[in-house]
């Protein structure tokens, strides 16, 4: 049997472990090593890497993209998308979904693992429906978590939907790393034995179950697991790369990886984990296993940010409060799986109910749409006080919210105006507006005064 990887260095590492502060000339003389190693495919783009891009990297997301697509043309180059989301916090038009996931095809994508942070199937449909439009592998994910509300059933049910909604492949999204070994195995041969679709495992080293449970897992049938190189692994990144070839192929699975390869993109990536390091921007908090993640829930990236959000505000002592705020939130919320945007949003809610020394004293903006309905129906109730707060007597909405929004695309072109060069640039202001013309404005300026350097030189 043959078990394919799917490689996150270059995102889902990045994002968990450093925050998605990689630059693209840090990685870049690895590209064709990585494209040598034989994985299925190379998570590089979406997730929070777009707005790091633009927000604290001064890079173009999509000429980051064109780049490596040229510098990988042989493995598939995979992105992470937010449903209706897209790579933002918010829900966005179908108009600007459709024209974001086909600009994506268009300039080097080739699988695009959607998901929905409340596995809301109404916002699936346009981005799934895109993405197989313009001829990308659509790899639905759902946002696995345990509560009083979810169980197996409930879990297969769902897969069959993608499946019926047109899926190309499934995957199993384990975003907090809480799924255990008897749970993957469980589930991974019951969605096996209702669907014929490939199916994928991800999940993270948070809580130190991530081995044994890819392991029961490809033993129940998985096609592909995500692994992280080796020195960007464990903690709250995905299981090493290496380790699991090495142990899968002397349990007899077939991987097709090349080891000399791996051994090179190791190679590449210790130094630059060192000045991370250095730097503090890898925490080793980040590097830590902590089986309390069992309780409360937090998947990498939201705990890689939880501990920016305390440090910047001088607060790291309170960190176990926080993290014992955030079920409670959770609770509250209806028990909303931990990904992102409601990841964030949790968070920054149980951050905010522990500084300010009462809960809900102050209710973010995010929090209060999504009471209102505006990410899609909550998985369970939400509690009926906090409703009432945010809600007064208004109705909560019941419907598929992106059907009452109007078109986005021509009113962000006009927005934007002459800054934008490209439809492009125009997707990337839509999406973060005030970040995107900031950097705008900042590669203008920095033409310019490359030019006038020029001349003078001249």
């Amino acid at each position: 049997m043959k078990v394919q990887f799917t490689e996150t260095v270059l995102r889902d590492a990045n994002q968990s472990l450093v925050a998605t502060r990689m630059p693209y000339d840090t990685f870049a003389p690895i590209l064709e090593e990585l494209d040598n190693a034989g994985f299925y495919s190379i998570e590089c783009w979406g997730g929070a890497t777009f707005d790091a891009c633009l927000r604290y990297l001064n890079e173009d997301p999509w000429e980051r993209l064109r780049k490596m697509k040229k510098a990988m043309p042989k493995t598939k180059l995979q992105m992470l998308l937010r449903g209706q989301n897209l790579l933002g916090y918010k829900h966005y038009p179908d108009d600007v979904v459709r024209a974001f996931v086909k600009k994506s095809v268009q300039n080097g994508i080739d699988v695009i693992r959607v998901f929905d942070a409340l596995n809301d199937l109404r916002n699936l449909e346009a981005s799934v429906d895109e993405t197989i439009k313009n001829g990308a592998v659509a790899q639905v994910a759902i946002s696995y978590t345990t509560s009083p509300i979810h169980s197996l059933e409930s879990f297969v049910k769902l897969c069959l939907q993608l499946e019926n909604m047109g899926a190309s492949s499934l995957c199993i999204k384990d975003m907090a790393g809480v799924m255990s070994p008897q749970e993957c195995y469980d589930l991974v041969r019951a969605v096996k034995e209702s669907s014929k679709l490939p199916l994928h495992l991800h999940t993270h080293c948070t809580t130190g179950l991530a081995f044994m449970t890819y392991l029961k897992g490809v033993e129940a049938g998985a096609d592909v697991i995500d692994t992280a190189i080796s020195c960007f692994s464990g903690g709250t990144s995905q299981p090493a790369t290496e380790t699991l070839v090495y142990a899968l192929e002397q349990l007899g699975y077939e991987t097709g990886l090349n080891m000399d390869a791996l051994k090179k993109i190791n190679d590449h990536f210790k130094p630059v984990r060192e000045e991370y390091l250095k730097s503090g921007l890898l925490d080793p908090l980040a590097m830590a296993t902590d089986a309390e993640a069992l309780n409360y829930k937090v998947p990498g990236g939201m705990l890689s940010n939880l501990i920016a959000q305390l440090k910047a505000a001088h607060s790291m002592h309170r960190f176990a409060e926080v993290l014992e705020e955030t079920p409670r939130v959770r609770r509250d919320l209806g028990y909303p799986p931990l990904v992102t945007p409601m990841s964030q949003m949790v968070g920054v809610q149980a951050t905010a109910n522990v500084l300010d020394g009462e809960r809900y004293k102050n209710v973010s903006n995010e929090i209060r749409a999504y009471i209102r309905g505006e990410y899609g129906k909550a998985p369970g109730e939400i509690d009926a006080a906090l409703a009432k707060k945010v809600l007064g007597d208004e109705k909560a909405i019941t419907g598929r919210y992106a059907a009452t929004l109007p078109p986005g695309l021509d009113k962000g072109k006009e927005e934007i105006g002459a800054l934008a060069r490209s439809d492009e640039d125009v997707l990337s202001y839509i999406a973060f507006p005030t970040i995107a013309e900031r950097y705008f404005n900042w590669r203008k300026e920095n033409e310019q005064n490359r030019v006038a350097y020029n001349i003078v030189e001249l």
